[in-house]
């Protein structure tokens, strides 16, 4: 049986709550939390899954490591390095070579090479300066591009990565989604294909088809789904110091089951989690429904089975633990645990 551990950062208390997820029933049990010492955010797995990365977006910046106990879900400090930058954002590649941070504040992305035994390495291999507010970056299977959210000019930047980690410009260097949308996250299906963009501002989901070369071609946008129930207005780039009270759109976190055959999506002011069926064929997506969940929901993920999704809310007591309908896509909450102030990103594994 597979031993599943669901760790969320909590950013107020610079903490890492950690839970064990039974893999029958859905249930959370609390195991604890992890000091980091300041304001964590960001988490990433590494290829092999023995380490977990995080970012700390308080001064001074840092990118921190763990390695994994794969019976009790302990993490054992190993490293803690400078980060160039603060990052809302970090991935890791499928080949296990390099550490990639996003850089709202910046408008840069960084590169930073990982040792075999995936020790982060700093200064950064890696640079490029994109436009305003870069939100995520990650890595397509191959290992050989990069695509970055860049919410402040509506444009999913496509990037070369070299096996030095130096990125460069793809074709023009970027695709271009809906004016003012503001694309945040991404994902790519499994099959290695299809891209899909979620936009803070706008809710659109803009699919792109991937070519070998690894350029993107628009297919397709799927408009918000809940905007018009919750009576939300556009969103706005939401800068310190925000306090438009108007309810706007604020999507989040965008996630595919690991078979590819279902899309979720969270949006902040309605709390809500929105589902899409994925046509194995073409990529397009249906709408399946929406759920009300954990306030203020900035983080989902999914478990590698595909059978569960967990839900943070930044304003939220408890994170939730959702059954996944293997048949219709649909939600059901089945769970909850305590989760501290400003809980956001969530990451499993599974071992």
């Amino acid at each position: 049986m597979a031993q599943t551990f669901v760790y969320v950062s909590e950013a107020d208390d610079g903490t890492i709550a950690r839970y064990a997820l039974n893999e029958q029933t859905g249930a959370l049990q609390p195991l604890g939390r992890t000091e980091t010492g300041g304001k964590v955010m960001p988490m990433a797995l590494s290829a092999d899954h023995k380490q977990l990365y995080a970012a700390i977006r308080s001064k001074p910046f840092q990118l921190m490591s763990w390695n994994i106990d794969s019976h009790t879900g302990d993490l054992v400090k190993i490293a803690a390095v400078p980060a160039a930058a603060s990052y809302p954002y970090i991935s890791t590649d499928k080949q296990g070579r390099f550490l990639l941070g996003a850089s709202y504040d910046g408008d840069v992305v960084h590169v930073y090479r990982l040792t075999k035994a995936g020790l982060v390495i700093a200064p950064p291999v890696g640079s490029y300066k994109t436009g305003h507010a870069a939100h995520s970056v990650i890595v397509d299977a191959t290992g050989h591009s990069a695509y970055v959210g860049n919410l402040g000019i509506d444009r999913i930047l496509q990037l070369k990565l070299s096996h030095t980690g130096e990125l460069t410009a793809l074709g023009n260097g970027y695709v271009k989604t809906a004016s003012e949308n503001g694309p945040r996250h991404s994902v790519l299906s499994p099959d290695n294909r299809y891209l899909y963009n979620i936009g803070e501002m706008g809710g659109i989901i803009t699919q792109f088809r991937r070519a070998a070369s690894g350029k993107l071609v628009k297919v397709a946008e799927t408009p918000n789904a809940i905007a018009a129930e919750y009576h939300l207005e556009h969103g706005r780039e939401r800068p310190p110091g925000y306090s438009d009270t108007t309810p706007r759109i604020w999507a989040a976190d965008i996630r595919l089951t690991p078979d590819g055959r279902f899309l979720y999506v969270s949006e902040r002011t309605s709390s809500t989690v929105t589902g899409y069926r994925a046509n194995q064929q073409d990529g397009k997506l249906t709408l399946i429904g929406s759920w009300l969940v954990e306030k203020q929901p900035r983080g989902i993920a999914i478990t590698p089975n595909g059978r569960w999704l967990i839900a943070s809310g930044e304003k939220s007591a408890v994170i939730g633990s959702y059954a996944i309908d293997g048949k219709n896509g649909v939600l059901k909450r089945v769970g909850e645990a305590s989760a501290s102030s400003d809980a956001n990103w969530v990451t499993i594994v599974s071992y």
